[in-house]
């Protein structure tokens, strides 16, 4: 299967530690959100990313539909919930993780393109409210910090991705005013090895 992502994509991120959670080998192919010409506008027509590109059977997203499939691929219950309160706990989790990461990307497009006479302070502040009260409800009551050898579930894996997104595009300025979420991340990057070797690099 080939995944088409861009290394800074948190939700790509997302759905490469999802996979060797899972033990399945993916490969990973660049694509331009921004170039007409990318054909990733055939695999997904809102032309956004991660796609997955399966042997059989058509293209799959967002980063929730891949990660459920590569879940039931593996078998069922390595990284959602099969089932009862862990499972909605979980993709609840990564449902408010997974906005906390929207919020964050438009305000860096918002940065990024559009000229700075035009942008609107208004929006980029609507955005950062999502964040911060996004932040506020993960220091408040982080995840538990599990053993190494524990798994890790689809509400981890995206909060992880959300934090690691922050600390790459806003110079980590959430964790002075977050304790209990650093102490966490620390742990999930300790017993989840895939959260740093799918750092991007540069």
């Amino acid at each position: 299967m080939k995944l088409r992502s861009s290394a800074p994509s948190p939700f790509g991120r997302k759905v490469k530690i999802g996979a060797v959670l899972c033990g399945i080998h993916l490969d990973v192919e660049q694509a331009d959100t921004t170039n007409p010409a990318d054909s990733l506008r055939q695999q997904n027509p809102l032309g956004k990313i991660p796609v997955l590109l399966r042997d059989e059977g058509g293209p799959l997203y967002d980063s929730r539909v891949i990660l459920e499939y590569l879940d039931m691929t593996a078998g069922g219950g390595v990284i959602v919930p099969a089932s009862g309160e862990p499972r909605f706990a979980a993709l609840t989790m990564q449902a408010l993780a997974d906005g906390l990461m929207d919020a964050a990307l438009l305000q860096v497009y918002e940065a990024r393109f559009r000229p700075a006479e035009i942008r609107s302070d208004s929006w980029l502040d609507h955005q950062a409210g999502k964040v911060t009260r996004s932040l506020a409800v993960f220091e408040a009551a982080p995840p538990p910090r599990a053993e190494v050898t524990a798994a890790a579930d689809v509400g981890e894996i995206a909060l992880a991705c959300a934090l690691g997104y922050l600390d790459m595009r806003f110079a980590g300025n959430w964790r002075a005013d977050h304790p209990a979420l650093v102490a966490w991340l620390d742990a999930f990057a300790a017993r989840v090895p895939a959260f740093e070797a799918t750092r991007p690099k540069g």
